[in-house]
């Protein structure tokens, strides 16, 4: 077996399809179609399904793949020691965001980072809480976004607090109002926000033992602004995401200035790679400043 099969098979699973992990890797499909082959040749069992949609992870596969994610990790993170043991600044970091953060940070982040380490490859892994707090757990990322509190078992790094806003429309007696007081939602007719932010909001909510009547819970922010633009409720998101209000819609502060906190979260700190130390130490400088 051998490192080159295990960066084939995951980018199998992270492409679909043999053909888009063949494209990315610049080989041609035959010889992708051939290395995952001759592991499950080595392994003696099937990893992938492969229909006319793409690929399927067995059961086998999966847990196969936790263990060349680690290995491939760890060779990761001894090229780039060997590397600055050289004074070479090279490496993958591999980071999980969601999507607030991938439109309002992160192409200024690569930008300037790429400008100070032009060999330090960024891949960015764009999901909800629940699906980074996974990827950091399955070793698929350095280190996510994420709201804290985090998992216990996680290290992080408190980046910026985002305030949350309650938007409304125009044909709402709250519109003009320049501060929301947390009786005024209960028993509204209220959007949930899911798979982001859904945490944050029932926390506050809870927290002041506040019962808005849910009407929907959505998860593409646009949709529920544009749900709220249409008067079929009101809702609570972070001022990151209200960047583009509809004229008749307006993000009025809570009372308290609630906020979500955002932050990075790995398994560890200490025993991140040379170039992951790089970036967070980057990321934090940025926010500092």
């Amino acid at each position: 077996m051998s490192l080159i099969k295990f960066e084939i098979f995951r980018t199998v699973i992270e492409s679909g399809t043999l053909s888009k992990a063949a494209e990315t890797l610049k080989l041609t499909q035959s010889a992708v179609s051939h290395a995952i082959a001759s592991l499950e040749n080595e392994f003696g069992f099937t990893l992938l399904i492969r229909n006319r949609s793409g690929v399927i992870l067995t059961e086998n596969g999966s847990n196969m793949l936790a263990y060349m994610e680690e290995m491939l990790k760890l060779n990761e993170q001894m090229m780039q020691e060997a590397a600055k043991i050289n004074g070479i600044e090279t490496g993958v970091v591999r980071i999980g965001t969601i999507p607030s953060v991938s439109i309002q940070w992160i192409p200024s982040i690569i930008k300037q980072f790429r400008e100070a380490f032009p060999l330090i490859d960024l891949k960015l892994y764009e999901g909800n809480y629940d699906e980074i707090t996974q990827w950091i757990m399955d070793g698929k990322i350095d280190f996510g976004f994420l709201s804290l509190p985090a998992s216990k078992s996680f290290e992080t790094i408190p980046i910026k607090n985002d305030p949350l806003h309650c938007i409304v429309p125009d044909s709402h007696p709250l519109f003009h109002h320049d501060k929301i007081q947390f009786k005024s939602l209960d028993k509204e007719p209220f959007i949930m926000p899911k798979s982001t932010i859904d945490n944050d909001v029932r926390r506050i909510l809870k927290k002041h033992n506040i019962n808005p009547h849910v009407q929907y819970e959505i998860a593409e922010d646009q949709a529920i602004i544009s749900m709220v633009q249409n008067g079929l409720g009101i809702s609570i998101l972070p001022s990151m995401i209200l960047y583009r209000l509809p004229v008749n819609v307006r993000a009025i502060p809570l009372e308290s200035n609630v906020y979500r906190s955002i932050g990075i979260g790995a398994t560890s700190f200490t025993h991140i790679s040379p170039s992951t130390r790089k970036l967070v130490e980057f990321i934090q400088k940025q926010f500092q400043e």
